[in-house]
């Protein structure tokens, strides 16, 4: 997975703002970390809070939920997608202008080690999994006027093509991070990626 360098305009700016992104960065370690020995389900926010240094209440003040401790939750994916794709060019194909936003969601992640974790943990919780799942759904009806402006309109019928299209790019997404996961992170998810929607469109 390649690593974008961050906007120095992005960075924070105050003493405030790095010890809020550094205590943020700790949290999210330790949580991680905690996920990866014992398991999603069997770790509580307590022992977070403990293994982190903080209170229960500072950790609720960073995140939202304990899904969030995976690193931002997946709302935040969802926004990084809609913001990707909206910001494509108006003549960017909706492959195009979907797999571009697949690569931003992926860019999030610090590191390859810890995108490897998340994966694997959400792939193998199955309350992770199911939250994912339902989620998804939201997030294909929030992408379907963006993508629906991008089919041609001609043969009618545009919302079941653009629906289509967009559960497809996410089925693929899936598969190539499950097939990255069983490979213990071999290679590139986005080669992945490609080759699984080479397949689906033969």
């Amino acid at each position: 997975m390649k690593q974008k360098a961050k906007s120095a305009a992005s960075a924070p700016t105050t003493l405030w703002d790095r010890t809020r992104q550094l205590a943020s960065q700790e949290i999210l370690e330790t949580a991680l970390r905690l996920f990866t020995e014992q398991g999603y389900d069997e770790t509580t926010i307590a022992q977070i809070a403990r293994e982190a240094g903080v209170s229960q209440r500072t950790l609720f003040r960073y995140f939202g939920t304990k899904e969030d401790l995976l690193g931002g939750g997946q709302d935040r994916f969802g926004q990084v997608l809609m913001d990707t794709i909206s910001a494509q060019p108006a003549d960017a194909g909706t492959w195009e202008a979907l797999r571009a936003g697949v690569a931003a969601v992926l860019a999030l992640h610090d590191s390859r080690e810890q995108a490897l974790e998340r994966f694997r943990l959400l792939h193998n919780t199955a309350s992770l999994r199911a939250g994912w799942l339902e989620k998804r759904l939201r997030f294909q009806e929030n992408l379907l006027p963006l993508i629906e402006t991008r089919m041609d309109t001609a043969t009618g019928n545009a919302g079941a093509k653009a629906r289509a299209v967009i559960a497809t790019a996410l089925a693929c997404l899936d598969a190539a991070s499950m097939t990255w996961v069983a490979n213990d992170g071999k290679g590139e998810i986005m080669d992945l990626y490609d080759e699984c929607l080479a397949a689906v469109r033969g």
